[in-house]
Order: structure tokens, then sequence, then C-alpha cells
């Protein structure tokens, strides 16, 4: 990698849409008849420039990626919303959490809340690496967010994460915090990890017959674990999130011998989409996980489930944390916020 290559590809990454759509005139990648978007381009190949394929890394690096990655192309949180750290019930123990408020809202007041899963392969990411889209979701929706640290492997492998979760919804509604959570005022969403978390939750909460949310968002969510779909074979040599990043995440995720059909794995095939709470799935067509989204939205909506698809066919993987340079990044943050709005009343 010259100096002077890496240089150009973070000039691009950050120059105004309509001359980057200049720069690759006739030259974006098309795959499956979906051109992708000229910024995620231009965010792809710088990420080919960094990244060996071929090398894995190692979970320090890969955490040290991840928390780079949102401080130089996410958005930081609105300087208008109030944050507080606090600490929410995990299958193991208190776990990290942070409070977000609207303006002048009285953060322990009953109204209209989303608890949010960061998204990271179940390895990396946290509270500090989805804390931009957090606020954003926050000031937008206007709305309170919770965003919870459940613990990672390859320390705390499968099930540790999803037991994290079923815990701190347990808390939320036992009135952990003091938060005084509704489930008919509380949505659950993540994005990639964070997505499939959410819908193991909701595999979860119908298993234990316990109240539902009133609302779900899942953004690029990976919700099978088999890695078999046809977008995983068009798409597997991605720089963003090639499969073999996908393999390695699960590698580290789940116990040797671990079946990858059980539906807390893959919520995908769970026989607990019946009477799910009402659905937003984002989905990008340069992502491994596109059919993950499409066909995860289909089998709600076969199941009866109202459920809204929202495609970006141009779009890469974490697209949505890459909003200082991908405008797509923010038009669906906002478009997220308008339903989640409308979902919690």
């Amino acid at each position: 990698m010259s100096k002077l290559g890496l240089i150009w590809g973070l000039v691009r990454v950050f120059l105004p849409e309509p001359l980057v759509r200049w720069i690759y005139a006739g030259h974006l990648t098309t795959i499956a008849g979906r051109r992708i978007d000229p910024k995620a381009q231009a965010a792809t190949d710088l990420v080919n420039l960094l990244r060996d394929p071929n090398q894995p890394p190692s979970v320090e690096l890969s955490r040290a990626q991840i928390q780079t990655l949102a401080a130089k192309f996410e958005r930081p949180c609105p300087a208008s919303v109030q944050k507080t750290d606090i600490t929410l019930p995990g299958a193991a123990g208190d776990r990290p959490a942070r409070l977000y408020v609207p303006a002048g809202r009285d953060s322990n007041a009953a109204q209209p809340t989303l608890l949010y899963l960061h998204g990271g392969g179940w390895v990396q990411g946290g509270i500090d690496t989805h804390d931009g889209l957090c606020g954003a979701l926050c000031e937008q929706a206007g709305i309170r967010v919770i965003s919870f640290d459940y613990r990672l492997a390859p320390e705390h492998p499968f099930p540790a994460a999803p037991n994290d979760v079923l815990a701190c919804y347990r808390g939320l509604l036992a009135d952990a915090a003091n938060l005084h959570i509704r489930p008919d005022q509380l949505a659950v969403g993540g994005d990639s990890a964070g997505g499939n978390l959410t819908a193991c939750l909701m595999h979860d909460l119908i298993e234990a017959k316990l109240p539902l949310p009133a609302a779900q968002v899942l953004i690029y969510p990976g919700v099978d674990g088999r890695l078999t779909s046809q977008s995983m074979r068009d798409l597997r040599d991605q720089p963003l999130l090639p499969v073999s990043r996908i393999d390695w995440y699960l590698s580290l995720y789940l116990p040797t011998g671990q079946d990858r059909n059980d539906p807390r794995v893959s919520p995908l095939l769970s026989q607990n989409l019946a009477s799910q709470p009402p659905a937003l799935i984002i989905g990008g067509g340069h992502d491994p996980l596109w059919d993950d989204a499409l066909s995860y939205a289909q089998a709600l909506q076969d199941a009866g489930v109202q459920t809204d698809l929202l495609t970006y066919p141009g779009q890469v993987h974490a697209f949505v944390s890459l909003t200082k340079v991908i405008p797509q990044g923010r038009d669906a943050i906002q478009k997220t916020a308008r339903w989640l709005k409308a979902a919690l009343g």
C-alpha cells in the first residue's frame, strides 16, 4: 500500500457526493443488477487498502478497528442530547448502559424508549462505537434511547449475549434503574449482530411468555448462521464485511459443535415469528447480509407480522454508522427515527 494511494483513498471518501460520482463514472461495482453507491464504493476501496482479506486480525486489532471507524466516520452524538451512563442487569451481573434523552426531558419519566443493541459480530463494538447513532435516533425521533453493553465473545461465547439481552429486558420491565419502562412504550433494535440479538430476544420473549415490546428495528441483521444465501455467495469478498470475516466472528462466538439451526443463533428459523411486534428491517444490496434482511422480512410478513422493509440496493454493511461520508446512512437514520416516532406514538 503506497502512502499516496492511502491519502487519495481518504480524500476520495470525504469528497462531496457529486464529485465522487463523477470520479467513479463507469467504474461502479454491480452485483446481481445492484450498482454500488459511489460513496459506498469509495469506502469499500479505502477498506481494501487498509485490510488484508487473507489475514484475519487479532481480537484486539479488530476491536481497535471498529473504534477507529466510529471515531473517524460516524457523526458524533448531537450536543443537545442528554447522556447518562448507568448499569442494567445482565445474566451474570450488572452491565454498563448509556441513557440518551432529548433536551429538557426527565430521563426517569415514563416515555417512549428504544433499547438499542450494538453491532460488531458479537466480538467487538460497544456503547462508545454506537454513541453517534444512538444520539441521532434520540434527537430525531424525540425518544429516550438505552444502549446496552452485552458481554462479548470470545471471553463470553454464546449464549452469553442473548442471555444478557433477555436479562436486561426483564430488568427494564421490573423497573431496573427506576426508568418506568412500559412494554407498550418500548421498542428494541440493533444493527448487524445487534439485529440478530433483537430477533433472538423476540423468540425468547415468546418462549418465556413475557410481554412483547411495541416495535422492533433490525438494521442489516444477521439472522441465518448457515451462511448459504445467494448474497453470501455473490458478496463473499466484499471488503467491508467479507464472508471470511463473518466466519471468523462466528468461530469466536459459537462453542464447538453448536447447532447453527438453533433459533437463538439463526432466528430466521424460529417457530415464534407469529404475533411478534411490528418490524422495520433495513438492508444494503452490497452487504452479504442482504438476503438475511429480505428473507427475515418475508418470513415475518408470511407469519402475519406488520413489517416495513427499507432497502438501499447500493449500500454496504455498516453504512448507517458511516454518516460522515455516506449520505444514505443519514437518510436511513432519519427514516428509522420517523418510523420509531410513529410506532411508539
